[in-house]
């Protein structure tokens, strides 16, 4: 009876120490794995903003003595850019790129994820305010729910940056400008199958914006045939036409092969092929920051681009300066 007890006594804290260590090393697991998963969630949102959604286009500074303006190095995320109707009639006044970094007095420290997303998303800021839609939430609208949250995991990881930035100044009522049919449920948002290329491009050159600046206006702000270019930007170094994107074999780039368009891209990985100064001959497209998506990224592009009604709109990116008589 005594062997019994002992044993008894002995085992059962034993048994104890393994239970105890097997919780401890599954609950290790568990946040190797919660970690695993916020970083490949902080990975993902870091190549939609820098290098697909190109956020610090408009959130950013841009450095246009060299060719397509590359972002300034630490300005990332700041805002401040000063996006008016001077620079294109598509913008009826003068907007400028909020500060998007987690500075809790000038940026978006203070906002929640639900906040950051309903103004992604919805257009709707922390205050209730309703966002411009060159902001292009009606295109992330239609994102998968995880896409979003990556972009905000990438975002809140931001060096905070203390920069005010003014209020913008419209010539219509936002009310004009906000696009209808906005939905809410994001677990309808489905991300395509990447083998689908033409499926796949549609939706990678949607978080681009593409469309914007590919497609032109009228005066009352109506898009033309879409992606056949010619919508005008003017800025006082430099003005330049968006160029015609569509399969026309003469005006468009119905000519170009997949490698031509992707080796368009290649072109500005390194700074080699963009630190240089243009002169009159720059670019608005952000071609530094487009050019570090994937091969696989601008190839399903390129498929997708290729199903499109071909346009023929013979677009002159530079026009020609007539001499002052």
């Amino acid at each position: 009876m005594r062997k019994k007890i002992f044993l008894a006594l002995f085992i059962l804290p034993l048994t104890g120490i393994f239970i105890v260590n097997c919780n401890n090393e599954q609950s290790a697991k568990i946040n190797d794995a919660d970690q695993d998963s916020v970083q490949n969630s902080i990975a993902r949102g870091d190549y939609l903003v820098n290098n697909v959604a190109a956020c610090f286009d408009c959130h950013g500074k841009r450095d246009f003595r060299f060719f397509a303006g590359p972002i300034v190095e630490g300005s990332e995320g700041m805002g401040g850019a000063v996006l008016d109707h001077k620079l294109t009639a598509a913008i009826p006044g003068t907007l400028y790129g909020k500060n998007i970094t987690p500075d809790s007095a000038t940026g978006i420290g203070t906002w929640t994820d639900e906040e950051i997303m309903r103004a992604l998303t919805q257009g709707i800021n922390k205050n209730g305010d309703t966002l411009f839609p060159l902001m292009p939430y009606p295109l992330y609208n239609n994102l998968p729910r995880q896409d979003i949250l990556d972009i905000i995991a990438y975002i809140k990881t931001l060096r905070p940056i203390n920069n005010a930035v003014p209020e913008r100044s419209l010539m219509i009522p936002i009310s004009m400008a906000y696009p209808p049919n906005l939905h809410k449920n994001f677990d309808q948002n489905k991300r395509p199958d990447e083998k689908d290329k033409v499926k796949y491009g549609e939706y990678i050159l949607s978080i681009a914006d593409c469309i914007n600046c590919h497609t032109p206006r009228n005066e009352k702000g109506e898009m033309g045939d879409v992606f056949s270019g010619g919508l005008k930007f003017t800025t006082p170094a430099f003005t330049v036409f968006s160029a015609n994107i569509t399969p026309d074999s003469l005006t468009g780039i119905g000519a170009w092969t997949e490698q031509m368009f992707l080796d368009k891209f290649k072109t500005y990985r390194e700074k080699d092929g963009y630190q240089f100064d243009p002169g009159k001959k720059n670019s608005i497209m952000p071609w530094t920051i487009f050019s570090k998506m994937n091969d696989d990224d601008l190839k399903a592009i390129y498929a997708y681009l290729r199903t499109l009604k071909p346009v023929k709109n013979k677009v002159e990116k530079w026009p020609v300066e007539i001499a002052a008589r």
